[in-house]
């Protein structure tokens, strides 16, 4: 048995369900699914797999990226999503520097937020072939 072509589904925990809703409707532009019989929220995804938001008064978020979505063109991307109140991270570390929000990475482009509960989320543009 192989689970490479399983449906894969990412579960993050919220605080509050409806303004999560909202966030990753309005401002990530996901597609809202409803809620499953477990109460959680269900978002679609490319293909099959889908994400999960998982309401719990006491979540903590996670202080490592929770998800990262592939995106052909990282700065169209940035601008878009800030259209919608997105706001992105900038970092100045020893080993991570961003650049109008994008860190690159040997040939990849990564750029970071965080939800309204602070589970950080990423996009990443991978280098052409």
């Amino acid at each position: 048995m192989s689970l490479s072509s399983s449906p894969a589904t990412t579960i993050l925990p919220v605080t509050d369900a409806a303004r999560a809703r909202t966030y990753y409707a309005d401002a990530l532009g996901l597609e809202f699914r409803g809620q499953s019989a477990d109460g959680n929220l269900i978002f679609g995804l490319e293909g099959s797999a889908t994400l999960a938001l998982m309401e719990d008064p006491e979540a903590k978020p996670s202080a490592h990226t929770a998800m990262s979505f592939e995106v052909p063109d990282i700065t169209a991307a940035i601008g878009d999503l800030g259209t919608r109140g997105v706001a992105f991270e900038d970092y100045d570390l020893p080993d991570l520097k961003t650049t109008d929000h994008v860190c690159i990475v040997g040939a990849e482009k990564a750029a970071w937020f965080k939800d309204p509960d602070g589970n950080i989320l990423c996009l990443h543009q991978n280098p052409p072939e």
